[in-house]
């Protein structure tokens, strides 16, 4: 069964560090873009990051840029979300997803549109 499989989320403090790993067993891994969305209570699933194959795309919202880094290894069908200084309002479920072309910048503008599997989500929690 093709799927993607999150894990590292968990309840951390204001400042603190956490990464996130997303797992591929699907075959479009090794020449799809993949990401990062995320979902807090009561609002609307956005885009927090994308990775095209090679690596060398890396678009990121705004509200992240600068304190988290995705980067993947190809050779695990891995993609990772390093997630820096957190703030009480990155608190979310995280997803992974695979986007429905080589190019990050095409979910990072899509969004949600432009992504073909998601995986079941992590929850992140930062207290403050």
């Amino acid at each position: 069964q093709e799927q993607l499989v999150e894990s590292g989320g968990g309840l951390v403090q204001a400042g603190d560090s956490l990464r996130l790993s997303c797992a591929s067993s699907r075959r479009a891994f090794s020449n799809h873009a993949m990401g990062w969305f995320r979902q807090a209570p009561g609002k609307e699933r956005e885009f927090v990051a994308a990775i095209n194959w090679s690596g060398d795309s890396t678009p990121y919202a705004d509200s992240v840029k600068g304190r988290f880094t995705i980067w993947r290894d190809n050779s695990k069908t891995t993609v990772y979300l390093q997630m820096n200084s957190l703030k009480s309002e990155d608190t979310a479920v995280y997803y992974c997803a695979e986007g429905s072309d080589a190019l990050a910048r095409t979910m990072a503008t899509g969004g949600l549109l432009r992504v073909d599997a998601w995986g079941q989500g992590t929850q992140v929690t930062v207290s403050s």
